[in-house]
Order: structure tokens, then sequence, then C-alpha cells
């Protein structure tokens, strides 16, 4: 789960983390006076979306007047903003942060974040700050510094010490950012986060420390542990048919091709995905309804597919353990009944009731075809020709 800068650096105050003042707006109106409250004569007006490359894109301004916070309120609130990370389509901004300026001196990079390969948090930071961190990182690998944390002790001063002075750090500087890191990787373990990044921190004139932007996300299994997260939650930045998903509990992540997928497990969900692209044709969606699904919830998965006008048509690849595959056909078929079936669908079933599953699906009138396995399924075709299903590109 996400949440907007605003909201992170809330939560980061609570653990030592050094930010500014600022306070959310969702009017001009409200930006006037959130900019009176702050105070100064220089703010920093900011569009919150859950996506980076705000500045990049035209999301983030300088104001040095009250009336110019309020044109620039303006111009972003409700503007339709483009980064790279939330693709062409962009995200319309509801919601703006104004910040108090500051004299900047230099720009570092922070994160705490999992290292799969390892199993091992990790801290690192940079130098190079607010840049794309993944540039330094493939161009130039040795300008970012890592503290591999040890699960047993959590991050040690030294080691915070260690990292501050290899990214230029020094005396009361470098002693303040070991304190910084030392609150952010609280925060991260506390919170359950998956990463916690900071871009830029940066080093003031007057020597202070800051986070002047923070990105936190969070394991949405943990959620049910952490309540006051949950309710940090904002559904206008989420897809409609992910939203809906969650309410099933069902794994679903909207995509940009047009073959529907509805599989059990998230491996061969993965699998089913690479088969689809291996194919030349692309993946709607990833959808895992999980091994322990019941009618109602396949009902619900299937629905969701079917509402997304841009699958033109549906795998369906189920292999039955806890997951009974007559219970996939149950819900397969009520929710073609009651959407209508107007796409070519293809179902392999294997696993537990199999013959049961089959069997009600070619009894039940629908527009479905059988496959014996996943290249059976991707070799069928609506109109007997091409190279599958997994041709509709």
């Amino acid at each position: 789960m996400n949440i907007h800068e605003y909201q992170a650096k809330e939560v980061l105050r609570k653990y030592g983390v050094a930010t500014l003042a600022g306070q959310m707006a969702e009017s001009p109106a409200k930006a006037v006076e959130a900019a009176k409250a702050i105070g100064g004569n220089l703010w920093v007006v900011k569009a919150q979306i859950h996506a980076g490359g705000r500045g990049k894109g035209g999301g983030v301004k300088l104001a040095k007047s009250l009336a110019e916070v309020e044109d620039l309120a303006k111009k972003l609130i409700g503007m339709t903003l483009v980064t790279h990370q939330t693709g062409p389509e962009g995200k319309k901004v509801q919601k703006i942060f104004v910040e108090a300026g500051c004299n900047i001196k230099k720009e570092y990079y922070v994160a705490v974040l999992l290292d799969r390969n390892t199993g091992r948090v990790v801290v690192m930071a940079s130098a190079e700050g607010g840049v794309e961190i993944e540039e330094v990182a493939a161009n130039h690998p040795e300008k970012i510094h890592r503290v591999v944390v040890d699960p047993a002790v959590g991050l040690q001063p030294f080691q915070a010490r260690q990292l501050a002075f290899a990214v230029g750090m020094q005396d009361k500087v470098a002693a303040k950012a070991a304190k910084f890191f030392l609150g952010l990787y609280k925060a991260y373990i506390d919170k359950d986060c998956s990463i916690a990044e900071i871009n830029p921190l940066v080093e003031t004139k007057e020597g202070d420390v800051i986070a002047l932007d923070a990105k936190m996300n969070f394991d949405s299994n943990s959620l049910f542990r952490h309540p006051e997260i949950l309710e940090l939650r904002d559904l206008n930045e989420e897809d409609p048919a992910e939203i809906e998903a969650s309410h099933f509990d069902l794994a679903f992540i909207k995509l940009e091709g047009n073959i529907g997928c509805l599989v059990n497990g998230a491996g061969l969900a993965m699998s089913t995905m690479d088969i689809i692209k291996l194919a030349g044709g692309s993946p709607a969606n990833f959808l895992d309804v999980g091994g322990g699904a019941n009618k109602e919830k396949v009902t619900a998965a299937f629905k969701i597919i079917l509402k997304d006008p841009n699958v033109k048509g549906i795998f369906v690849n189920i292999f039955g353990g806890i997951m009974k595959c007559d219970i996939i056909a149950d819900g397969i078929i009520a929710a073609s009944k009651e959407l209508g079936l107007k796409v070519p669908l293809v179902a392999r079933l294997e696993g537990t009731n199999v013959e049961l599953g089959k069997k009600k699906l070619a009894e039940s009138g629908l527009n479905i075809t059988p496959a014996d396995d996943i290249a059976d399924g991707a070799s069928f075709r609506a109109d007997g020709r091409g190279d599958g299903l997994l041709s509709l590109r």
C-alpha cells in the first residue's frame, strides 16, 4: 500500500526524522491558508499523487508570494500529471502539499528496503540525490553505499555513522544524518514497510539534515497490525478494479494487455503471463484467486475481468489442490451468465474434481473451450485459425 508524501512525513516525524513545516490542501484557498500558517516568504507547492518523478513532470513549483501560492494551486489541482511512473495516461492531482522553503547546500539519497537476494534489510545512501537513483545504480553503482542490517540487532549507530561518512558528510552533519538514518530504519521496521525512501535528503546551509521528499510503501499483508496506516489509504489513487478485488481478498493487478487471466497461485499466474508474452500476446491482468477460494470469490474475480473493455479473450488456468476445479467452474458459469460472456474463453483445469469441473463447463451452454494443458489452451482461437487465444493482439 502506498501513501502520499505529506502522510509519510507525518509518520516519519514521530521517529525523529527531520522535515520542514507543511500542510496538505485540496483547494487554492486552503493552500493560501497553509502558506500563511507556515510563514516565511518562500514555499514549495507539490502535487500529491502516488508516483515518483513529480518534479520533472511539472508537479513541484516554488512560490515567493501568497498570490503565487494561490496561482500554482489553481494550476496543479485538477491537472493530469504525467511522470515516468504514471505512464502516458498520467494521474489526476486532487491534493497538494504546501511546504516551507529551505536553503539547500547539498542533496543526497537514502532508502531502507529489503534485499531479496540476501534476505536482509539494507540501508543505502548516495551523494547523488535529487536525480533518478535507477540511473545512478545502472551507470555509477560505486556511488551507492550500502549497509546490510543484522535482523537480530538492527541498524547500529556505528553503521549509520559509517554510511554518513561514506557519502561525504562530516562532523555535526554526519552525526545528524546518523540519527536520521536510525529513525528512518526504525520507522521501516515498526510499520512493516516494503520501502522507506528519501530523495532528496538535504543538508542545509545552516547545517541541518532534512527530508525534502518522502516515500513509504507498506506490506499489504501486515496492514491488519497497523490500522493507523490503513486509515491513510487514498482510494482515489488506486484502480477501481483493484479496489474491488481487495474487498474479496483477491491478488489483482490491472495491466495494459487484452488477455484476461484467472489463475490460482502466484507462481502459476506469473507462468501463465510469461506464456502469453512468449506467444506475442499481452496479459490484461495478474489475478490470483488463491488456494482456498469459494464460489463467490471466483465469481467476483471473473466479473472484474469481464468488466475490462480491453479484454478480447480470457484464459482460465487452474491447478486444483486445495482449490477444487468444480468450484472454479461454478464461479465461471455464474459470472458469465450474469454479465454475459461475449469473448472467447479457454479453461484449462487440472487436479481435484477436474472431471466434474469440465463436465459443468461443457453442460453450461456457454462459449467455453476446454484445454488439456497450457499449450492446448494457447492453440485455440475462436475462428479456428492462427496461433491461439494468445494471438489476440
